[in-house]
Order: structure tokens, then C-alpha cells, then sequence
């Protein structure tokens, strides 16, 4: 009986194997000493049969097996190759990740070995994009990126989420206080990633279209820090900024909408109206900064301004704690920390 499930796993094997091939076979001569379109497509289809049949008979060992064989003809492939002075193993290394991408339709993991597949072709696709990107890399870079995973990945995990100290001041909530120095450290590091990446204004303008999802108050410490250091590039700081603020009350509207329509209805108009302002504004300061040279954004030398970030927070602190002492009503309180907020989040630098 025709088994329409096994098919399409075998189909997807055999489609996804073509696809890496088709790839590796269009990069010329020198990358085909081990094979191709066919050779990549087979080997995907290998892997789908021996999932197949390690499931049908029970062998555990066969897909280790033909795994085994493969890598085998990988081996010696490499050794004729590096032997011509080739020392290349990229197409060796796909041909492996085809054979697994093959294992894993045949265990009916299409999905994974999908996303495998395209994630594999990014990588080979950009080869010549990812070579300028790494000769562009500095020891500054690797230790910026690592002092990110510190702060994201290591530290903030550990701190409790939870508030301490007596009223009044019990605002200070140790995980959502270094979240905010994540935030802050983390725009700090997009920008100075995607000024190298994409070019100076367009760098800024990307950080402040991202920062504005995030937020727009670290957005608005970041720039207006680095414009005390970057005098000559105040104007197109603003810019980043002023994008943010455009992006952040899109993004008030949205989030209003999808918890409280009634409400969302009542500040549309309001929110708009900033929206429109923010990207008119943000036009203006895009056509000045163009039409006048105004030096040169760099991506810094620090993208992680820690001391600047936590004297921020204890600003926010601060205020909290004053405002919540005030003897004002829930209400009085709400607006009065609102103004403070905004106050600090905006002109401070």
C-alpha cells in the first residue's frame, strides 16, 4: 500500500539534498572534487532510508552505519583534496550535514531538518560577506561580545525578582534594575554592531527603529551620552532618537490594543498624532543631516557604559522613592512618577 507520509519525508530529503548541492555545485570546479547535485542529493537520501529502515527493523546501529560510511568517503575525499593543496573541508562538511539533514526527514523531523537546511545555506551563501565581516573584526569586538554574554546571560539570570527594602523604599527590584542596564548596554552594542555593519547614519537609524520596540528611554540615555562625547554628531543622535520616540508610540498603540480596545480607540488619535509629529520631525533631521557634513559616526571604542547605565538607574530610584513618600493619592502618584520618569528618561543628558 502507497504510503503518501513516507513519501513526502523522502521527497523532502531528497528536495532539501538538492538544494545543498545545487549550492555547493555553484561555487565552480574546485569545490566538486567530491561531488555535486546528484552526490549531495543521494547522500540526503541515504540518511532518510537508513532513518527509515531503523525504524522498521529495529536495527539501531544502520543510520550510525551509513553515517559511518559516508564520513569514511568524506575522509578520503579530503585527503585527495588537501593533498592538491585544497585545504578547504566546507563541501565535506555540508555533505555530512546533508546526510543528517536526510536522518531527520526520515524520522519525521522535516521541520528541524528544514531550518537546518536554510540555516546552512545562509552561511554558504554569504561566504564572501562573512570573510569581509570577519577581517573587519577587532579584539575590541570579541571582548564587547563577551561582556554582553556576561551581563545578559550570567548575571541577570542570578538576581531575584523581587523587591527589597522598607517603604519607601521598597522600589528597588534587583533583576528589573540590571534588565535596564541589559537594555541600555544592549543598545549600546546593536549600534556600535550595526554602524560596522551597515554604515554610519544608517546604522543609527536602524538602532533607533530597533530601540523604540525595546525602549525608547534607553535609546534616549545611550545618545544623548554619546553625544556629550561626539559633540559634531549631535544631529544625527537626534535623529536616532527622535526615530525611536516615533516607533515607541506605535508601539504604546499596539500593546494598548491587544490588552484594552475600548482604551486603544481612545488614544488612537493622541497616539497618532505623536506618531505623525515623530516621523515628520524624523524626515526633517534625515534631510538636514544629509545635506550637511557634519563628520563622522564611529562605533565607538566601549559600547558598554555601565557606570553611566546604573547612575541612570539610581536617578529612576531616586525619584521613586521620593514620589512614593509624598503623601500623595494612588493617582497623584502615578502622574507625579509618570513626570519624573519622563523627565530623567529625556533631558537628564
Amino acid at each position: 500500500m502507497f504510503d503518501l507520509d513516507l513519501a513526502l519525508r523522502f521527497g523532502a530529503a531528497l528536495g532539501l539534498g538538492l538544494l545543498l548541492g545545487l549550492e555547493r555545485e555553484r561555487q565552480g570546479d574546485a569545490e566538486l572534487l567530491f561531488g555535486g547535485v546528484r552526490t549531495f542529493a543521494l547522500i540526503a537520501l541515504l540518511g532518510a532510508v537508513g532513518a527509515f529502515l531503523e525504524r522498521e527493523l529495529d536495527q539501531g546501529w544502520l543510520v550510525l552505519a551509513a553515517f559511518i560510511a559516508v564520513s569514511a568517503l568524506v575522509v578520503v575525499s579530503y585527503a585527495m583534496t588537501a593533498a592538491r593543496g585544497e585545504v578547504g573541508i566546507t563541501t565535506e562538511i555540508t555533505a555530512l550535514l546533508a546526510f543528517i539533514v536526510g536522518a531527520l526527514c526520515g524520522w519525521d523531523k522535516v521541520g528541524v531538518a528544514s531550518v537546518a537546511t536554510v540555516v546552512c545555506l545562509l552561511l554558504l551563501t554569504l561566504k564572501d560577506y562573512l570573510h569581509r565581516l570577519a577581517r573587519r573584526v577587532e579584539l575590541a569586538d570579541v571582548e564587547a561580545t563577551l561582556k554582553f554574554a556576561v551581563i545578559s546571560v550570567i548575571i541577570l539570570p542570578l538576581l531575584p525578582n523581587e523587591t527589597f527594602g522598607p517603604p519607601p523604599i521598597d522600589v528597588i527590584n534587583p533583576y528589573k534594575i540590571w534588565l535596564m542596564v541589559v537594555l541600555i548596554a544592549g543598545l549600546n552594542f546593536m549600534g556600535y554592531v550595526l554602524v560596522k555593519v551597515l554604515g554610519n547614519e544608517h546604522g543609527l537609524v536602524v538602532t533607533g527603529i530597533l530601540g523604540g520596540l525595546v525602549s525608547s528611554t534607553a535609546v534616549t540615555l545611550t545618545f544623548a551620552q554619546r553625544s556629550r562625547q561626539e559633540p559634531a554628531m549631535s544631529s544625527a543622535f537626534v535623529l536616532a532618537i527622535v526615530v525611536s520616540w516615533t516607533i515607541m508610540f506605535l508601539r504604546v498603540a499596539v500593546l494598548v490594543g491587544m490588552v484594552n480596545r475600548s482604551l486603544a480607540g481612545v488614544l488612537a488619535l493622541a497616539l497618532g498624532l505623536m506618531a505623525a509629529t515623530g516621523l515628520l520631525v524624523s524626515l526633517v533631521l534625515w534631510r538636514w543631516t544629509r545635506s550637511h557634513e557634519t563628520g563622522v559616526v564611529t562605533a565607538g571604542e566601549n559600547p558598554f557604559e555601565l557606570g553611566e547605565a546604573i547612575a541612570k538607574l539610581t536617578d529612576f530610584i531616586f525619584a521613586a522613592k521620593h514620589v512614593r513618600g509624598t503623601g500623595f493619592d494612588l493617582r497623584a502618584q502615578c502622574l507625579a512618577r509618570t513626570l519624573a520618569f519622563g523627565f530623567l528618561s529625556r533631558n537628564a543628558y
